[in-house]
């Protein structure tokens, strides 16, 4: 399947940490649903952490094992997946994804789980053997009438579990930014020695992410704890949120030297950091920082989605839209936000507390006048 500009526009919807399992939050799905929609991407980009992976095996109330072999956690997987892609194939729009950290912490390996994402019909990518990863792949976005490559999207695996060392990794592998460069010189030549410009969606961020921020009090607006008890916020060049200390690969591995080497990168986009929603320029590069989709897990007002759109010469704009942008500002909808959000404890207890003196108010009314 080719993916086309048309009238020279693409629109590209990136959904990032959905996170769910199974037993998926409906609030999120109806989010979703609402989303594609309303805002009718050509493409959908599932940047990591599509499920979550490690808890699978749960029960559907607390974190008691009820599943205790890898067929049944296989089960488990197929369904979180579907949960997930379904309403997307349902619509016949185009999906890519990549993986998170979360995706990979269970007894299944990744090709195991591609084969259950191949089994939808408008699933892309999953297909170059000559990557070292299968979750590591190029989308090419052709011309209207398909002959020619005009913008390119580049997949990056950056998480994975080494599960003979029980150990979690994170980072795009050496052999990946190599396979990166020479694709990229391939596209360069195919298209008459210009770069195609490109987008890189990778799950976990680049450190260099750091450059986008700088010290600051602890009574500085935006101001977030650093590990070493200092505190950091946002540079004012930048565009969104911070809230929450970044949590980036493990090492360099020479990815931005070689996304600036090639030239073709015009942005590097991440998910992983559920609380931070932001856009700035680390050495002519746009580092766009999306934040989650997930009900399930923790997270702030900004759980949502991010919309690209791209210009057939290369251009794009982005804007993430919020739940309450997407669903509205009605009461059910915010009812349902926070009860199906986790991070909004103390505002289920509240609500809860206040049903329950709402009852007894009305109860003891009803004594009363009884008596």
């Amino acid at each position: 399947m080719k993916i086309k500009f048309k009238n020279g526009k693409i629109r590209i919807m990136q959904v990032s940490d959905p996170q769910d399992l199974q037993f998926v939050r409906p609030t999120m799905i109806r989010m979703l649903n609402k989303a594609y929609d309303t805002l009718n991407p050509d493409l959908i980009v599932l940047t990591g952490d599509n499920i979550l992976g490690n808890h699978l095996c749960d029960a559907r109330i607390g974190s008691r094992l009820v599943i205790k072999d890898k067929e049944g956690e296989a089960k488990a997987m197929e369904i979180a997946i579907d949960k997930l892609v379904a309403p997307i194939e349902e619509r016949k729009i185009p999906f890519a994804m990549i993986y998170g950290n979360h995706d990979d912490m269970n007894r299944l390996t990744k090709d195991e789980q591609a084969d259950m994402y191949r089994k939808y019909s408008t699933c892309l990518g999953l297909d170059d053997e000559s990557s070292p990863d299968v979750a590591t792949y190029s989308l090419p976005i052709y011309s209207e009438d398909g002959e020619k490559v005009k913008f390119n999207l580049w997949m990056m695996d950056s998480a994975w579990k080494d599960k003979e060392l029980d150990k979690c990794f994170s980072l795009v592998k050496p052999e990946a930014i190599e396979w990166y460069k020479k694709k990229s010189a391939e596209l360069k030549e195919n298209n008459g020695g210009v770069p195609v410009p490109s987008i890189m969606f990778q799950h976990i961020p680049l450190i260099e992410t750091f450059e986008l921020t700088e010290e600051c009090s602890k009574d500085a607006k935006g101001a977030i704890k650093a590990p070493d008890g200092k505190y950091i916020k946002l540079k004012d060049s930048c565009k969104g949120v911070m809230g929450e200390y970044p949590c980036v690969v493990d090492e360099k591995t020479g990815q931005l030297e070689a996304m600036k080497e090639c030239g073709d990168i015009k942005a590097v986009v991440f998910g992983h950091d559920h609380c931070n929603c932001f856009e700035g320029v680390v050495d002519g590069i746009n580092f766009v920082q999306t934040s989650c989709a997930s009900f399930r897990c923790y997270g702030t007002r900004d759980r949502g989605v991010r919309i690209f759109d791209i210009d057939e010469n290369g251009n794009y704009e982005t804007k993430f839209y919020t739940y309450k942008e997407l669903m509205g500002n009605g009461v059910l909808n915010e009812l349902a936000f926070i009860w199906d959000a986790d991070g909004f404890i103390k505002q289920k207890v509240a609500l809860i507390a206040g049903g329950v003196v709402g009852i007894g108010a009305v109860a003891a009314g009803i004594v009363k006048l009884l008596k």
